[in-house]
């Protein structure tokens, strides 16, 4: 391919909000591991936990422990958060929605949304976001209006086609990535020779990588205009300058 960009230094962390304890299987995380694939291939840094597995308290604070908890894994998941240019949450549907690891992780993210970095823009500014979806009931579409309503909400960028997913014939059958369904052989595994699927996982994967690059080569967001430091100082542009009244 010509020009081929060069993605070696980024690094991206995919979060599974999956309700099952690792080691069980997760059907959602089998579908991640389709764009984690594709990101390994172009030398992308990637990390990828299941939410689940960690005692992350809940609540909308930094730490909950300074709330009544008696434990919470969230500052230690943060750092991870923070060192990742990209964030790729990936959940099944339950009754038409993310599940509720999916919404607890939600909100411990928006806990730090009021932190600034340097340039003192919010402190998710200049990292970009997409989710993954699994399930065999409707609402794939629904669950990444949420997701990606919420991840822009809070700072994060989301480029084109940030979303992608997988869904089964609606009621009991196989999910993502089974390789039998009473007792009958699935060759492929349910939902790998989804032509749907597998370009839009592609589709996405890549369109993170191109904005996640090009926001990491200017250094994030200039500074002009969305600075809440700048503000707080007194730097209110436009409303402070009567020919803009």
């Amino acid at each position: 391919m010509d020009n081929k960009p060069n993605f070696t230094n980024l690094n991206a962390l995919f979060i599974n909000c999956t309700l099952k304890k690792s080691p069980s299987k997760s059907h959602t995380e089998t579908l991640i591991n389709l764009s984690k694939s594709i990101m390994i291939k172009e030398g992308v840094q990637v990390e990828n936990l299941r939410f689940i597995d960690f005692d992350v308290a809940s609540g909308i604070y930094p730490d909950m422990t300074n709330h009544g908890w008696d434990t919470d894994a969230w500052p230690a998941i943060y750092k991870k958060v923070m060192a990742a240019d990209i964030l790729v949450i990936g959940t099944p549907i339950w009754l038409g929605e993310k599940s509720s690891e999916a919404q607890k992780l939600i909100e411990r993210l928006y806990a730090m949304s009021g932190k600034t970095n340097a340039k003192g823009q919010y402190v998710y500014y200049g990292k970009v976001g997409g989710c993954i979806i699994t399930g065999n009931e409707d609402g794939a579409k629904h669950c990444a209006m949420g997701l990606l309503y919420a991840l822009q909400h809070i700072g994060y960028s989301i480029p084109p086609q940030a979303d992608s997913g997988w869904l089964g014939a609606i009621g009991p059958g196989p999910s993502y990535g089974d390789t039998e369904w009473q007792q009958e052989s699935l060759n492929p595994p349910a939902g790998f020779d989804s032509e749907f699927t597998n370009r839009n996982v592609t589709f996405m994967t890549y369109n993170l990588l191109h904005l996640a690059g090009m926001l990491k080569l200017q250094n994030g967001y200039p500074k002009y205009g969305n600075s809440k430091t700048d503000w707080t100082d007194g730097k209110r542009w436009h409303f402070e300058n009567p020919e803009y009244r």
